[in-house]
């Protein structure tokens, strides 16, 4: 036991060596993903795990999830049945598949500006978390673009599902936000 705490604790100050030394680039992160974030998002609340569970269990943000799914592949055989991958999230989440990329669609960025207006029900104050893994730009970029749009209490809590899950804490089977037509218009 006593070598697996050594080992752990080795590997988080590898983990948070990598990320002091991640400076936050002047734009969205646009390629390799998986790799490590900054230890800060200029504008935003940067979260602990202790932190972002506070605001879980008192309710008092909205947790966005921004990790993409995986499209069906396109060469499957005709009658191939395909199932995507289960996504295991902070229960009470929303799943905004796809919204962390640093380049969107017109359609992905529309979807996002409608989703957060749902979500707060217009109220840009109102504190929004934004997660994905540990080491994906996905949420630091989500965050991100909150802020550009106005929302002004953001926060991002980069250790994502799998700090949340290292603390023993609830995940649930999620599902993508899908928007009614009315919230299109």
């Amino acid at each position: 036991m006593r070598r697996s705490a050594s080992t752990l604790l080795t590997v988080l100050s590898l983990v948070f060596a990598a990320r002091a030394q991640v400076s936050e680039p002047e734009d969205y992160r646009r390629s390799d993903y998986r790799a490590p974030t900054p230890a800060t998002l200029s504008g935003a609340t940067v979260l602990s795990t202790e932190d972002a569970t506070a605001l879980w269990r008192d309710e008092a943000a909205i947790f966005i999830d921004v990790l993409p799914r995986a499209p069906k592949p396109a060469n499957l055989p005709q009658g191939t049945l395909w199932h995507p991958a289960r996504r295991d999230a902070i229960p009470g989440s929303a799943w905004l598949v796809d919204t962390g990329y640093g380049d969107l669609a017109p359609e992905t960025e529309a979807y996002f500006r409608q989703a957060l207006a749902r979500l707060t029900k217009g109220d840009r104050q109102h504190p929004l978390v934004f997660y994905c893994q540990r080491d994906c730009w996905m949420s630091w970029n989500a965050a991100r673009r909150a802020l550009a749009l106005g929302y002004g209490s953001v926060a991002w809590y980069p250790d994502g599902t799998d700090g949340w899950a290292e603390d023993g804490l609830p995940l649930e089977r999620h599902e993508p936000l899908h928007l009614a037509p009315a919230d299109t218009q």
